[in-house]
């Protein structure tokens, strides 16, 4: 099983297509792993040497015990390209991995060909919200937040539509680890960029989505007019588009990589 042993824990991937090839890593967005990227890692994989990995407290990677910080999950990224002996990638995250790619591209622009930033925002939700929610999944456990994941996810005629997708990912989200779901929710707490993002110097895709009540479009209008030079593409889905609307996704991802 692709372990690394990086910055104190244990973080799973999975490395796809010719080492020789430019290097993209993938980041999964809170309570997801790695293989929401499936479709995208399946296409690019031809051109590209995809790398997709679950962070901390997610999936196969390890739960140390929180609460973890938003820099922690960026040095992950940079400690897993290290491993790898990769000096420069392109970065596609969504939700909370878009949060990580902000850091990445302000913290970080030189290991950076392009940043993709998807169904995200500078800053997702509220301290207290987050918190709050960290104490419940302790106390609770995910089932709760499980049940209701997919109203949040998904708009309801892709749930009518593909009710077998989202109860796939519903049943993932039961599993994960409390601890590190609650551990991520505290990093998304204190994480607020929006007095930061203008740093980004890097050439950026922001990716947002009409029917998205977690990161909204104007979250995403926000990023790009912070964001010099960054463009957006705008799909008829709502938070997890790569999976709600798989086609236009890989599509836009594929044309801004390569341009």
């Amino acid at each position: 099983m692709p372990i690394a042993h990086i910055n104190g824990t244990d973080l799973f991937y999975v490395a796809e297509g010719n080492p020789e090839h430019p290097a993209i890593v993938f980041s999964n967005s809170l309570g997801t792993d790695h293989r929401m990227w499936q479709a995208q890692a399946q296409v690019l994989s031809k051109e590209f040497y995809v790398i997709r990995y679950d962070t901390r407290g997610h999936g196969q990677s390890a739960s140390p015990s929180g609460p973890y910080q938003l820099s922690q999950l960026g040095q992950d990224v940079l400690a897993l390209l290290d491993f790898l002996g990769i000096q420069k990638a392109y970065f596609c995250g969504l939700s909370m991995g878009g949060v990580t790619g902000q850091w990445l591209g302000i913290h970080a622009g030189q290991r950076l060909h392009k940043l993709v930033i998807a169904n995200t925002a500078a800053r997702v939700g509220t301290s207290d919200g987050w918190l709050s929610r960290a104490a419940t999944v302790r106390a609770d456990g995910l089932d709760s937040i499980a049940d209701t994941a997919a109203a949040r996810w998904f708009t309801p005629a892709f749930i009518k539509a593909c009710p077998e997708k989202v109860a796939v990912l519903s049943e993932h989200l039961r599993h994960e680890s409390r601890e590190g779901y609650a551990s991520c929710c505290e990093a998304l707490a204190e994480a607020d960029l929006r007095e930061q993002i203008s740093r980004i110097q890097i050439p950026t895709l922001i990716i947002a989505a009409q029917d998205d009540l977690v990161t909204t479009e104007a979250d995403a209008r926000f990023m790009q007019q912070q964001i010099a030079g960054s463009h957006i593409v705008l799909f008829s889905a709502s938070h997890i588009s790569n999976i709600e609307d798989e086609q236009s996704f890989t599509q836009a991802l594929s044309t801004f990589l390569t341009a």
